[in-house]
C-alpha cells in the first residue's frame, strides 16, 4: 500500500499515526507481559521439579544396603597384609599365618649380542642373528601416482631384499610420465653411491627408493612386487581355568609378524600390549630380553604334560632369543583360621573380605572387620544436609514475596533501560511466582510427615527418627530442616548398637506407607509431586497441550496474534483517512490555484 505522509497538510502522518496506535497497542501490550509471566512460572516450576528430581536418584543410595553397611578393617601388620572389605562381610577376626606369595611364570633370553641396538631396525642388524629366522614375504605395491616433482618415494615398510622377484624378468620398475614408459633398473642395499639416471636405488632397512632424475608431478610408478623379510612367531598363554588366551583357529597361540624395519623394543612393546598377558623388555645391564607373565600363579594348560606357563615358537623366540618353554609360577599358600588353602593371586576375596599379600612369612596376622560406624553416620549426615538445602530451596521460592510494581518490561521499555537496569528489573518482576503455590507446599508438608511418623513393623528397637537422635530444629524460621542431636553420639550408638534397625528405618520396604522407611516415603512424595508439577508445567520435551501453563500460553500467543491482525486493520485504516485528506487538500490547493489565476 502507497501510503501519503503529509505532502499537502505538512503534517507529520507517521507521527500521527504511531501516537494513535499506542493507546491502541496498550492492550496487546499488556498480553505480551501475561506471557512473559507465565513464561517465566513455568520455568520456575521446572527448576523446583528438577531439584526434586536431583534429591531422589540422591536418595535412591540411601535405599541400598550399602550405604548402611560400611565395614572397616584394621590388619595388626600391613606391610605383610592388607584387606578391604564389603557390606557383606560378617564383623568378625581373621588369621592369616605361613604365607608363601604367588609368584609369575618368567623366561629370560640368552645375552644378545652387545653390539646390538635395540632402537634400530632388527633388518638392518641381521648380522647378529642367524638367517633362519627371517622368512620372505612378497608385498604387491600398488601404483603411486605422484602429486608433485620429486626424485624419492617410500615404500609403506623396509627390510626389502628384492623387487619383481617372481616375474622372471630383470629386477626394474617402470614409470610412466605423459604416456611415455621408462624402466628403472633396481638396486638394492644399504648406501646409495652414484645414482644413474636410468636406476633406481632403494634403501633395504626403510624402503626409501631413490631415482636418478627427478620424476614430474602427475608421473605414475607403475604396479610392482617386492620381497620384504619379516619375523614370524607365537606365544602361547593360559587363564587360571587353564583356558589358552589366543585365537582358537590357532591352536590357542597368539601368532606375531613384524616386518624387519621394526626395532626390538617396539617388538617387545607390542607384545606387551597384546592379550598374551606377558610384560616384555629387553635389559641393557644383561642385553637379555625378559618375558614375564602379568598374572601369578601357575597358569597352565589343564592338558599339558609339562605344566609350561608359556609356549614359545618360532625361530626369533626359541633360536635367536633362547627363551625356555618350561617357565611356570607359583600359587600363593597359606593358613586362613587353620585352613591351608591356595590361590592364584596374591589377592583374592573370601567371605567378603579382599586380602592383598605383601610379603611371605610364618607368624600370624590378624585382620579385624567391624562396622564402620563413622561412614554411616556422614552417609546419613550428608542426606540430611542435601534434604535441608532443598527444602530450603523450595520454601524461598513459595514464601518469596511479589512485588506488582515491577511487570514484565516491553521491547520499547528495555530498550530505555541499560542492561544492568533491564537485569535488575527482571528479577524484581519475576519474583514471588510461585508464592504459597499449593502443589510444592503440599508437597513439603508430606515429606515433614514422612520424617515424622513411626515406621511399623520394625523388629528392632527403633521405630521412628528420634529413637536415633534425629529430630526437626527448634527455630521455627529454619520450617522443618532436621538436625542429629547433640554431638551425634546417640545416632552413633545406634549405628554401633543395632545397624540393621537404622537401615530399616531409612530404607524399609512395605505395601503401606506407614510400613515404608523414611527414604522410601520421601521418594514416593517426591515422584508424586514431580508428577503434579508436571502436569502444572511440563517438561521441555512436552507439547504446549500437555500442561495447563502450555494450554495458557498457546491461549495467550492465540490472542496475541488475533490482536495483531486488528491493529494492523486499524493501522491501516488510519492511513487511509490520512491519505483522502491528504487528496482532498490537494483538490482544494488546486482549485484556489486555478481560481486565483482568474482573478489576476
Amino acid at each position: 500500500m502507497v501510503r501519503v505522509s503529509g505532502l499537502a497538510s505538512g503534517m507529520d502522518i507517521d507521527q500521527i499515526v504511531s501516537d494513535l496506535m499506542k493507546a491502541k497497542r496498550m492492550p496487546i501490550d499488556k498480553m505480551k507481559k501475561q506471557k512473559q509471566t507465565l513464561e517465566w512460572q513455568r520455568d520456575d516450576y521446572r527448576s523446583m521439579n528438577l531439584l526434586l528430581s536431583e534429591f531422589n536418584n540422591l536418595a535412591f543410595n540411601m535405599t541400598l544396603q550399602s550405604s548402611y553397611s560400611s565395614k572397616t578393617v584394621s590388619s595388626s601388620d600391613e606391610t605383610k597384609v592388607k584387606a578391604a572389605a564389603t557390606s557383606s562381610a560378617a564383623n568378625a577376626s581373621y588369621t592369616l599365618s605361613n604365607v608363601t606369595m604367588a609368584t609369575a611364570a618368567q623366561s629370560i633370553s640368552t645375552s644378545i649380542n652387545s653390539s646390538m641396538d635395540p632402537t634400530k631396525s632388527l633388518w638392518s642388524q641381521r648380522g647378529s642373528m642367524d638367517s633362519s629366522v627371517w622368512t620372505e614375504k612378497t608385498v604387491e605395491q600398488a601404483a603411486i601416482t605422484l602429486s608433485a616433482d620429486t626424485s624419492t618415494v617410500k615404500l609403506a615398510k623396509g627390510a626389502v631384499s628384492a623387487v619383481n622377484q617372481n616375474t622372471g624378468t630383470l629386477n626394474s620398475i617402470s614409470v610412466t610420465t605423459d604416456g611415455t614408459s621408462k624402466a628403472y633398473t633396481v638396486r638394492i642395499g644399504t648406501a646409495a653411491g652414484i645414482i644413474n639416471s636410468n636406476e633406481v636405488f632403494i634403501n633395504e632397512d626403510t624402503g626409501e627408493m631413490t631415482f636418478g632424475t627427478t620424476l614430474t608431478s602427475g608421473s605414475t610408478i607403475e604396479a610392482f612386487s617386492y620381497q620384504q623379510n619379516v619375523l614370524n612367531f607365537s606365544v602361547t598363554t593360559y587363564d587360571s581355568t587353564g583356558k589358552a588366551t589366543g585365537n582358537i583357529q590357532d591352536g590357542g597361540s597368539t601368532p606375531f609378524e613384524f616386518d624387519g624395519s621394526t626395532s626390538l623394543n617396539t617388538l617387545l612393546t607390542q607384545i606387551s600390549n597384546s592379550k598374551v598377558g606377558i610384560s616384555a623388555f629387553f635389559d641393557e645391564g644383561t642385553n637379555k630380553v625378559v618375558m614375564t607373565r602379568k598374572d601369578t600363579g601357575n597358569l597352565s594348560s589343564a592338558d599339558s604334560a609339562d605344566g609350561s606357563n608359556m609356549v614359545f615358537s618360532g625361530g626369533f623366540l626359541t633360536g635367536f632369543l633362547q627363551l625356555a618353554g618350561d617357565a611356570k609360577g607359583t600359587d600363593a599358600k597359606f593358613t586362613l583360621n587353620g585352613l591351608e588353602t591356595t590361590r592364584k593371586s596374591n589377592t583374592f576375596t573370601t567371605g567378603g573380605v579382599t586380602y592383598t599379600l605383601q610379603n611371605n612369612f610364618t607368624g600370624d596376622v590378624r585382620v579385624n572387620v567391624s562396622n564402620d560406624t563413622q561412614k554411616v553416620f556422614d552417609t546419613i549426615k550428608d542426606f540430611m544436609t542435601k534434604y535441608n538445602e532443598l527444602i530450603e530451596k523450595i520454601n524461598g521460592k513459595i514464601t518469596e514475596e511479589r512485588d506488582r510494581n515491577y511487570q514484565p518490561l516491553t521491547d520499547e521499555e528495555r530498550e530505555k533501560l541499560t542492561d544492568k537496569q533491564a537485569e535488575q528489573w527482571d528479577e524484581k518482576a519475576k519474583s514471588g511466582l510461585l508464592k504459597g503455590d499449593s502443589i510444592l507446599s503440599s508437597g513439603l508438608n508430606q515429606m515433614r510427615s514422612n520424617w515424622y511418623a513411626s515406621v511399623s513393623g520394625m523388629s528392632g528397637g527403633f521405630s521412628q527418627l528420634t529413637d536415633i537422635g534425629i529430630s526437626t530444629s527448634a527455630n521455627y524460621t529454619d520450617r522443618g530442616k532436621l538436625v542429629i542431636e547433640g554431638d551425634g553420639t546417640k545416632l552413633k550408638e545406634a549405628i554401633e548398637k543395632d545397624p540393621q534397625s537404622v537401615m530399616d528405618l531409612f530404607m524399609k520396604s512395605g505395601s503401606t506407607t506407614s510400613e515404608k522407611g523414611v527414604v522410601r516415603r520421601l521418594r514416593d512424595t517426591i515422584t508424586q509431586t514431580v508428577s503434579k508439577v508436571e502436569q502444572r508445567a511440563g517438561r521441555s520435551t512436552w507439547t504446549s497441550e500437555q500442561f495447563l501453563l502450555g494450554r495458557n500460553l498457546k491461549s495467550v500467543n492465540s490472542q496475541i496474534t488475533s490482536f495483531e491482525s486488528r491493529l494492523t486493520q486499524v493501522e491501516d485504516r488510519y492511513y487511509r483517512q490520512f491519505t483522502a485528506m491528504e487528496k482532498a487538500i490537494q483538490n482544494a490547493n488546486a482549485q484556489s490555484a486555478q481560481l486565483s489565476q482568474y482573478f489576476s
